[in-house]
């Protein structure tokens, strides 16, 4: 594959791929398809202390495009929110445009990039969500009891945040590469189920202002699909309460005024 990137460099686009025993689930065609149909797509691997085949397959990806894909490697399982966190940072230095992550099974189909990437023309949007919203034309797929859990967890983020968030959990998102992106994921995350719900309330503290100063709009897909092997609980439901309250609190204590 021909690893010239023909786009300017403010235009490059990285996205981070936490992944955790994903051999089974990964499909490295699918990500090879995505480069070259996407000339400035890059994508960064976090191999999060996986003790599957994860890091070989891996490995293997990486060989194929080394100027355009990269992995890194945690000794140890963190956790989905730190290995983002730290996949973030490393992108940070690489001078990309938009950075973002997006989960390794594919639930949400890479070829939702490029829409995504569109609402950065508009130079006030700083962060696009996807969202899993089954409208009359898409092709939304879930499991009843995880869209019943997803309703009930966006109400409880709502009421915590005091902001009309529909969906924060799906795992595809994409960021313009700032230094107000920096402040945000600079610190380790407090919570773990929720911790993009936590992402918003850093943008929330750090712009000082409602909804609209934010800059950040949800993106409805085309296409999402619950994918085997899941890692979602219904003793999730607890966690997310838990790690709700310190949010709120942590919304509180830095913005009284919201």
């Amino acid at each position: 594959m021909n690893g010239h990137n023909p786009e300017p460099a403010a235009t490059r686009i990285c996205l981070v791929v936490p992944c955790y025993n994903e051999a089974e689930r990964l499909a490295p065609e699918q990500f090879l398809s995505a480069l070259r149909n996407e000339l400035r797509l890059n994508l960064l691997f976090v191999d999060d202390g996986s003790t599957d085949r994860t890091g070989r397959v891996l490995a293997d990806l990486c060989a194929t495009t080394p100027e355009r894909i990269r992995c890194l490697r945690r000794s140890v399982n963190g956790g989905k929110a730190e290995a983002v966190r730290e996949g973030v940072l490393a992108a940070l230095s690489g001078g990309y445009g938009l950075i973002g992550y997006w989960d390794a099974d594919l639930a949400t189909p890479l070829a939702e990039l490029k829409e995504v990437a569109s609402y950065f023309e508009s130079p006030r949007i700083n962060a696009v969500l996807c969202s899993r919203v089954n409208l009359l034309g898409r092709n939304v797929r879930r499991r009843l009891w995880r869209h019943y859990f997803g309703r009930f967890s966006a109400t409880l983020i709502s009421f915590a945040l005091r902001m009309g968030v529909y969906d924060t959990q799906c795992g595809a998102k994409l960021f313009r590469a700032n230094d107000g992106l920096r402040a945000v994921f600079d610190r380790p995350f407090t919570t773990t189920w929720v911790f993009d719900a936590e992402i918003l309330a850093r943008f929330q503290v750090l712009t000082g202002g409602g909804e609209r100063d934010m800059g950040i709009i949800e993106h409805p897909v085309r296409e999402w699909r619950d994918v085997p092997g899941s890692k979602v609980r219904f003793g999730n439901v607890l966690r997310t309460a838990a790690d709700l309250c310190r949010i709120r609190r942590y919304v509180q204590r830095n913005r009284r005024g919201l």
